[in-house]
């Protein structure tokens, strides 16, 4: 596999474990739940309950958003390389390297740290079909474009 490949392979696996992790909070969410209705506890019985709800409420949402977010990445093919910035590139610059995917925050993959960058970011506006060698201006900083993967 190549280092994009690898990249791509990296952020799809956090990507999967962070939805594997929110349903597995949600299961055990539902047990709670579960157990509770058995309780006969009165008005600390109804808090409790309201609690749970409120946070398996909030949990869907999560999950939700990440799975978007997979399904975003999912058409995403790595093997593809573009002469401008698009969703799906590599982004290497003299201030660091881009993976243009969606905000996943950085990442070691081979000893290089890699940035997973949404494209609707303000860096990833500023990228979005600049080309090798272009110069982005961003936050007083220069990001010159060294080579696109």
């Amino acid at each position: 596999m190549n280092f994009k490949a690898n990249i791509y392979q990296h952020f799809k696996d956090l990507l999967s474990n962070k939805i594997k992790a929110l349903r597995e909070e949600l299961e055990a969410l539902a047990t709670s739940a579960a157990s509770e209705t058995k309780s006969t506890a009165g008005d600390k019985h109804e808090t409790a309950l309201a609690m749970l709800q409120i946070e398996q409420e909030n949990k869907r949402r999560q999950l939700k958003e990440w799975q978007e977010q997979m399904a975003v990445f999912n058409r995403i093919d790595p093997s593809i390389v573009s002469a401008d910035v698009r969703i799906g590139s590599l982004v290497v610059t003299d201030q660091g390297r881009f993976f243009i995917c969606v905000a996943l925050g950085k990442a070691m993959v081979e000893g290089q740290q890699v940035y997973a960058l949404s494209p609707a970011s303000p860096l990833g506006k500023q990228l979005a079909g600049a080309k090798e060698q272009d110069t982005i201006a961003m936050n007083e900083r220069l990001y010159k474009i060294i080579s696109l993967h």
